[in-house]
């Protein structure tokens, strides 16, 4: 194996374990895998870019211009843009699903693989070293944004749920029910997110469920850190649309010609955008844009590999 194909085997393995370790440290708990995990999820990242850095050194052909370098960009940065937020924010415990994601995203990449080829002529062009990485960053972004709104959602909907059912509680206890006792109980609930009230009832109540659901952020910092995210990501977009339409004016004679790959580059620009507009009005933020964040992140994939993969045009790896 060369050097490049040691270092891929390294990287995806370290996702795979890190994965699992946070996966589980995710539900469990348990400080000694988030231990575990952490090291593994910067090894894959250290890995991955050195896998990039050997493979141009190897073939001195810009590794990021197929969808196998591409993609290892794409997991390399998703990984490198999470551990900066868990250093900054103390966010190890959702790795497990970061790194499960890059993990996909890499072996896919793999499977790609065609060995070293000469680029064709409209990609030999020094704009293939500012357009790509700018892109593939954005959409990394996006992927961890992605992944904190799901977390959002979940809570939100977890706190309606409790919400009902203590309503339901609040009725029965009126009309004279029996109540099953809680089977589990809690201290004080101290660290309980006043944006979720239910949960934190349910928790003093003695559910378990609630307890692990009171220890994640709160509903309006899981919604700060996605805003933040996103924050990374439309700036780079942005970039990377007009560095791509310099790139086109080179190489195929004008900056737009609606090619699906520029039209599914602009939808998705536009979502984000959207997305940052309706942060700013209170009665949007929250669930309607971590929607939007989510929404966003499939258009993302669609522009990414959707067109790439399985629609004609100019960007397109169908042969």
């Amino acid at each position: 194996m060369s050097l490049d194909e040691v270092l891929m085997a390294i990287a995806l393995t370290a996702y795979v374990l890190g994965a699992l370790a946070l996966l589980v440290y995710f539900f469990s708990r348990e400080e000694w895998l988030c231990r575990v995990g952490a090291p593994l999820a910067i090894l894959g990242c250290v890995a991955q870019f050195a896998q990039l850095i050997a493979r141009f050194e190897l073939t001195h052909v810009w590794p990021l211009l197929n969808l196998y370098g591409s993609l290892s960009l794409f997991s390399a940065m998703s990984v490198a843009i999470y551990i900066g937020f868990a250093f900054r924010y103390r966010l190890w415990f959702a790795g497990g699903f970061v790194l499960a994601l890059a993990a996909i995203f890499l072996a896919y990449g793999v499977t790609w693989y065609e060995g070293t080829m000469p680029p064709v002529p409209s990609l030999q062009s020094y704009w293939a070293k500012i357009h790509v990485p700018i892109v593939v960053s954005s959409y990394a972004a996006f992927l961890v944004a992605f992944v904190f709104s799901c977390i959002y959602l979940m809570k939100y909907y977890a706190e309606r749920a409790f919400a009902g059912a203590g309503a339901a509680r609040d009725l029965a206890t009126s009309t004279g029910a029996t109540i099953p006792a809680a089977s589990f109980s809690v201290g004080a609930a101290t660290g309980m997110q006043r944006d979720t009230p239910a949960i934190a009832a349910a928790a003093q109540a003695g559910n378990p469920v609630a307890a692990w659901l009171g220890a994640l952020p709160s509903l309006a910092q899981l919604d700060v850190i996605v805003y933040r995210a996103v924050a990374i990501g439309l700036p780079l977009i942005t970039i990377g649309i007009i560095t791509g339409a310099m790139w086109a004016k080179e190489a195929w004679g004008a900056y737009w010609q609606w090619d699906p790959k520029e039209t599914a580059a602009l939808f998705s620009w536009i979502i984000y955008l959207a997305y940052m507009h309706l942060h700013t009005r209170h009665a949007w933020r929250g669930l309607r844009t971590n929607w939007v964040s989510v929404i966003g992140f499939l258009s993302i994939i669609f522009c990414y590999l959707g067109v790439n993969i399985w629609i004609s045009g100019l960007h397109s790896y169908k042969v």
